[in-house]
């Protein structure tokens, strides 16, 4: 760092931090590196390996946050990104990295999590599960419509009358008025990219009116594209009012165009915001779901239906949950945060009975259609906030457990939680986690009673910075 930047940092926001050598990654999928007096340098829009210069945009006494303006140096782990709108979309901010290098760093960060926040030692890590699919790997997409899409600075610095403002896409990150109007993405297999760009161009030649996100108003608000691993799609609409005439030129356009279609939906949205919780889905087309197989169970998903996003690597992820679970055929296994009881329903074929926890009614709705529908009958869900049902009275009143399953959302378990699982004192816990910091805290609180034995990172979300991680803990004797 120069003398004269080194002077001037406490008193200018912003400034100019020279031939900073990106070392590592860190939390988020920002790259690290450090300045010359050993204070770490957290920045955006790099890629370890690399040497730049940093405009800094936070000076904190423990580090630097910034944005990474010129790349002096490329590393040699980048590559070139696929999608040519890397960079402003938000999404798929490693597509400049190396597979094999966003493995090796997500493999770092959960270990590092374990060890730095949970205190735990002498684990064994398993090779972590890389996704055979490293693109067009979700199964679920989402996009916008807008009457003013997202200028870019060539555009707005042209001073030229830009005739063309319809958009659907994406939100620019930190930007949620402006959407990018998409020409491809690298997210969802065909016909995807297709049925966007033909729903765009149908909607504009034809005069229906893309929502305007600012005065809250117009006909089409959101596109919802899912698929099954059979290739039959859903496409689900969200309209900010009812136009009969429009709305079904539209949908019999699409189902001629595109016979992959197998259900097409639609709900009148005039809310403040495009939640699908609490709408109203009018089938037009199909049966108003999809069926999705697993290792020969059925699950029936809606427009509004949690599923994992990347059903390759989730079926790898509930095989690996069921191999680390090691059931025998009699025990009895409870599953914590179960959602619509997919990992429930997988195990139970080799456990004595399950049983489920969840607070999403809908969720415990469909979990209970599909034990119905895979003729599961050793299944049994309950309803309600996980500290309020998962209490003494619940575990009196209940087989105790031989196994327990967590998969908790990103905040991790309840404390209260973690002291019941303490009182039940199961022979073995699976841990499932999509966020390894938050894990590391609840193991930490378990480590009294249980030892660490196995972790299992599997990435779910090539091209991002996001890892799962199955635990294997072992009740001490």
């Amino acid at each position: 760092m120069s003398a004269f930047l080194a002077t001037n940092m406490a008193r200018r926001k912003h400034y100019i931090l020279e031939n900073i050598r990106l070392e590592n990654a860190g939390a988020k999928g920002v790259a690290v590196g450090k300045t010359d007096e050993g204070k770490t340098v957290l920045v955006s829009g790099a890629v370890p390996g690399d040497l730049v210069n940093v405009l800094v945009r936070k000076n904190k006494s423990r580090y630097i946050e910034g944005d990474a303006v010129e790349i002096l140096g490329k590393s040699p782990d980048r590559v070139e990104p696929k999608c040519i709108h890397f960079g402003v979309c938000g999404g798929c901010k490693w597509q400049n990295l190396s597979y094999e290098k966003q493995l090796e760093f997500k493999k770092n960060e959960v270990e590092n999590n374990l060890r730095r926040i949970g205190g735990l030692s002498d684990f064994e890590t398993l090779p972590i599960l890389g996704s055979e699919r490293q693109y067009f790997y979700r199964n679920k997409m989402e996009f916008s419509f807008s009457n003013a899409r997202w200028l870019s600075p060539k555009e707005i610095n042209s001073q030229e009358e830009i005739a063309e403002r319809n958009a659907l896409g994406f939100h620019i990150p930190g930007m949620w008025s402006k959407i990018l109007d998409l020409k491809e993405c690298w997210l969802q297999e065909a016909p995807s990219n297709e049925i966007r760009l033909a729903v765009k161009d149908f909607a504009t030649k034809n005069g229906l009116e893309f929502f305007d996100v600012k005065n809250h108003g117009g006909f089409l608000r959101s596109l919802m594209l899912r698929q099954n691993s059979k290739g039959e799609w859903m496409v689900a609409f969200q309209l900010f009012r009812e136009e009969k005439e429009n709305r079904e030129a539209l949908f019999d356009f699409l189902l001629g165009k595109f016979p992959q279609i197998k259900t097409l939906l639609y709900a009148i949205n005039p809310k403040a915001n495009d939640s699908i919780y609490d709408l109203d889905f009018q089938t037009y087309f199909g049966e108003g779901f999809l069926t999705e197989e697993m290792d020969g169970l059925k699950f029936r998903i809606g427009p509004k239906s949690f599923f994992q996003t990347n059903y390759h690597q989730a079926l790898e992820l509930y095989r690996k949950t069921l191999e680390l679970a090691d059931l025998q055929g009699g025990e009895t296994v409870y599953d914590l945060y179960t959602g619509t009881g997919t990992i429930a329903q997988y195990v139970a074929r080799k456990a004595g009975q399950v049983i489920g926890i969840e607070a999403v009614p809908e969720a415990i709705a469909a979990a209970k259609d599909h034990a119905k529908l895979n003729g599961l009958e050793n299944c049994t869900f309950y309803c309600g906030d996980m500290k309020e049902v998962f209490t003494e009275e619940f575990l009196a009143a209940h087989p105790k457990a031989d196994v327990l399953i967590t998969d908790p959302p990103r905040d991790g378990m309840h404390q209260k939680v973690v002291e019941q699982i303490l009182k039940l004192r199961p022979e073995k816990i699976v841990y499932v986690s999509c966020n390894s910091a938050t894990q590391a805290r609840d193991i930490a609180l378990l480590k009294e009673a249980y030892t660490l034995r196995k972790i299992l990172p599997v990435d779910m979300f090539p091209q991002t910075h996001h890892i799962e991680n199955i635990a294997l803990l072992i009740r001490k004797s």
